[in-house]
């Protein structure tokens, strides 16, 4: 995945881990930064881990790292603020610009942007908590199940690691559902459940986008929740996924439209539903895929025959060239020939 100069070319260079932050990810972000900043010190990297806090953008400016990988879940890690700080003040970093972070966060509108291209999302409502106030909880809960059936997929239109996320299979459970996924954002997103073999495809690009081998998920109490996704032994892995090589194949090109759809750069991941035709329903696409010993993009990387390590070297000398390209352009102007200008 690297060339041989690439581990020798950053032991030259200060490199920030950002993790932490204040996100109800705070502690799953933490996680993924220890591992990533440990797999980067074994190739050589010169490393330093920061949270994000308060201190973030006098830090930059004072101590100004050579270039950022940003570990952070949640809130401003995924939504493309960090991002636009790290813009602003011309610092490379691996992952997502601001504006596509910003449209992958928020879930409604990413599904819509996919079915558009043509990908199958679940069909989905989302309302805001004030509809639920001002039209009655009662009659909305009744007219989602009268469009969307049951069972149905709550979850909160924002947010990641599947926090306030619940399969609702009884009418009767859908006002303790929407009370739980409320505690986590302003919205809620029903969604058509779909039965079938939960995958994840992460998507590198180092440096062209590829799909790395798909990752099935097996919980073993039925549902990928918080606790099945970050207690070990909760959940099993098979990787490669346990499909016939064209689903396989299907679910990867999915991922990779989806990664170009919305925008994604260096890494994304994919979460999708196999169902018995074949059809991969994607749930969601992830700008900050976690980096924890459980998690899914370290798991394929590992399937692919590669070290987080020595990918992570890559984006970030890949990032470092952008932006000095990136800088290049801006002093120019732009081209009077881009037609996007």
């Amino acid at each position: 995945m690297t060339s041989p100069n690439t581990s020798a070319a950053l032991d030259q260079l200060t490199v920030v881990v950002l993790a932490g932050g204040l996100s109800h990810e705070r502690e799953v972000s933490l996680r993924s930064g220890r591992r990533v900043a440990a797999d980067l010190r074994d190739v050589g990297a010169t490393v330093v881990e920061w949270d994000a806090d308060t201190t973030l953008l006098e830090r930059l400016r004072r101590e100004r790292p050579d270039a950022v990988v940003i570990a952070l879940h949640g809130g401003e890690g995924e939504n493309g603020s960090v991002q636009a700080v790290l813009e602003m003040l011309e610092v490379p970093f691996v992952g997502t610009n601001s504006w596509a972070c910003r449209r992958a966060w928020d879930k409604p509108i990413a599904k819509a942007e996919l079915a558009r291209g043509g990908l199958h999302t679940p069909d989905w409502i989302v309302l805001p908590h004030a509809a639920f106030r001002e039209l009655g909880a009662r009659a909305v809960l009744e007219a989602i199940v009268h469009r969307l059936g049951l069972p149905l997929m709550i979850k909160p239109d924002q947010g990641g690691s599947a926090l306030g996320a619940q399969v609702v299979r009884e009418v009767e459970m859908l006002p303790a559902a929407m009370v739980d996924c409320l505690a986590y954002g302003n919205a809620v997103l029903a969604e058509r459940y779909v039965e079938g073999v939960e995958v994840a495809v992460s998507v590198c690009a180092d440096p062209s986008p590829r799909a790395l081998p798909v990752v099935e998920i097996c919980p073993k109490d039925g549902v990928y929740d918080y606790t099945a996704r970050y207690t070990p032994g909760a959940t099993t892995f098979h990787c490669p996924a346990r499909l016939s090589a064209p689903v396989a194949d299907a679910a990867a090109r999915a991922a990779l439209e989806a990664h170009r759809l919305l925008g994604m750069r260096d890494l994304s991941r994919t979460d999708a539903i196999i169902t018995p035709d074949g059809t991969a329903w994607i749930l969601d696409v992830n700008v900050s895929p976690g980096l924890t010993d459980t998690s899914l993009l370290p798991t394929a990387v590992s399937a692919d025959g590669g070290h987080l390590g020595e990918l992570f070297s890559t984006l970030l000398t890949e990032a470092i060239q952008r932006s000095g390209l990136d800088r290049s352009a801006s002093l120019r102007g732009p081209s009077p020939v881009d037609p996007k200008n």
